[in-house]
């Protein structure tokens, strides 16, 4: 069993949450700080993450901010890639679990990393695949160990080929948005759109 790896105290699931690409298509702005619904993206996720397990150990890569709370480091170079940033993200993490999420997905919801949780379990891990059947390596549970080796033999720079040879469960979503992040000025439009609304079912 993989949680035997976990450490005798704390929570067994962290999150690692990627928050330092440079954002060019989104013409440079500072994507993680964007407000939607009433909240900056990155804390947007790191709340489904706290929802999901509210002592969970959260690492943020990316420039420290006073909001969220969470333990902030940067990968080196800054702005290296998210295999770099897993690499500084994960050195952080002691717990059997680690959630692998982008800074960008504003319908992140605790439910969503509970599906993931379960479907991990028996497995290396588990990640979202979008309705086309594409994984989606930002929105993904992990048994922390096995990103540890799998970082340990790979030296390149794709995350993909990182993490697909590790055979996690592919998991569709109970609402397609989860795995929606804000990648040009029209996602983000999009998200406010929906977040935005006073009565949207999301709010509270």
């Amino acid at each position: 069993m993989h949680d035997t790896d976990a450490a005798p105290h704390g929570p067994a699931t962290a999150a690692v949450v990627l928050a330092g690409g440079a954002a060019r298509r989104m013409g440079g702005a500072d994507k993680p700080g964007l407000v939607v619904g009433g909240r900056t993206l990155l804390e947007g996720v790191v709340a489904a993450v706290r929802d999901h397990s509210p002592d969970s150990h959260v690492v943020v890569v990316g420039p420290e901010r006073s909001s969220p709370a969470a333990e902030y480091v940067r990968e080196d170079p800054p702005g290296g890639g998210p295999v770099p940033a897993l690499r500084a993200g994960l050195a952080r993490v002691h717990a059997a679990r680690t959630a692998l999420l982008a800074a960008d997905l504003p319908h992140l919801r605790a439910a969503d990393l509970a599906a993931l949780e379960e479907a991990a379990a028996p497995g290396p891990g588990a990640v979202y695949s979008d309705a086309e059947g594409h994984p989606q390596w930002l929105t993904g549970l992990w048994h922390t160990e096995v990103l540890r080796g799998a970082l340990e033999r790979y030296e390149g720079a794709s995350l993909r080929r990182l993490l697909g040879p590790l055979g996690p469960v592919l998991l569709r979503p109970a609402d397609e948005r989860a795995v929606a992040d804000c990648d040009t000025p029209e996602s983000l439009a999009r998200a406010r759109t929906d977040l935005d609304r006073p009565d949207h079912p999301d709010d509270g």
